[in-house]
Formats: C-alpha cells, sequence, structure tokens
C-alpha cells in the first residue's frame, strides 16, 4: 500500500514538472519569453539536445492529432492547451512556434534537465517559474508530433 502511494506521489510531481519550463508564454516583448537579456536570439536558439535540424514543411493533421493525444497524456497537469494563453503550473504555449525555433522546442522536450542547465531562455525560465520540467521519455517522433500539433495552434 505505502509502495504504492509513494509511486503514485512520484508520477504526479514527475507530471507536475514535466511540462513547466516547455516554453514562454505571454507578451514576448519582456520576461523571460523574450530572452530579457538580449544575448540570445530565441529564433535562433537551437537549444541543447539530440535535435540540430527541423524541416518544417505543410501542418500534418495526423501528426498533430497524435500530438494533441501525448500533449493531452503527459502536459496538461502542468500547462493549458495552446489555443488558452494562460499560465497553469507552467508557462502558457500560445504561440510558441512563433518565440521558438522547432529544434529548441523539442530538446526542451526531449532533454529538460541539460537545456535547464545550459541553455540560457531556459535557464531564465527555469527562475522564473521555479520547476524543473520532468522528463517524460519521449521518442524523436513524440515530440515532433506535440510540434506539430503546436503549430496548428499557432498558424
Amino acid at each position: 500500500m505505502k509502495k504504492t502511494i509513494i509511486q503514485t506521489s512520484l508520477v504526479a510531481l514527475g507530471i507536475f514538472f514535466t511540462a513547466a519550463l516547455l516554453t514562454g508564454c505571454g507578451d514576448k516583448s519582456s520576461g523571460p519569453e523574450a530572452a530579457s537579456s538580449g544575448a540570445v536570439d530565441p529564433m535562433k536558439d537551437k537549444g541543447i539536445g539530440p535535435v540540430t535540424s527541423v524541416t518544417l514543411g505543410a501542418l500534418d493533421a495526423a501528426i498533430a492529432e497524435k500530438g494533441k493525444g501525448i500533449f493531452v497524456a503527459k502536459c496538461t497537469a502542468c500547462h493549458n492547451t495552446p489555443d488558452i494563453d494562460a499560465k497553469k503550473i507552467g508557462p502558457s504555449l500560445k504561440g510558441v512556434t512563433k518565440r521558438r525555433t522547432p529544434e529548441w522546442i523539442m530538446n526542451q522536450v526531449l532533454n529538460p534537465s541539460e537545456m535547464t542547465q545550459k541553455d540560457p531562455i531556459a535557464k531564465e525560465l527555469l527562475g522564473t517559474y521555479i520547476a524543473q520540467m520532468a522528463n517524460q521519455n519521449l521518442t524523436q517522433d513524440d515530440a515532433r508530433s506535440v510540434l506539430e500539433y503546436f503549430r496548428t495552434n499557432d498558424k
């Protein structure tokens, strides 16, 4: 019984931290969402992780639908859906694909710990939200699907 409670608590804690730092929120002209230090252009920063290049084509509804399912299952404990411009535990994701490169978004999803240690934008977000996003062990295909879901909301 105690083991189940501990496991459930750990899962809930993981979900809590899962998406806390995925991206910035709100007005991109100020705060961590804008990389206020000015040293890093958020639309050139590709982040730290396995994704070095993403080629975007036309929106793919099937991939976006898969991404929506992943997002609902793993991210909504901390984030509102990307069509809602409001913080939850983590930042708003509305307009995220207009504020971050596809590579940065995917690397944040896939590699949140190293991102918040080494990427200046992710570090600044960690300072604002004070919660380390948990690694949900998504595959690159999963992260690409979530990115496609974000794109459908930001078009």
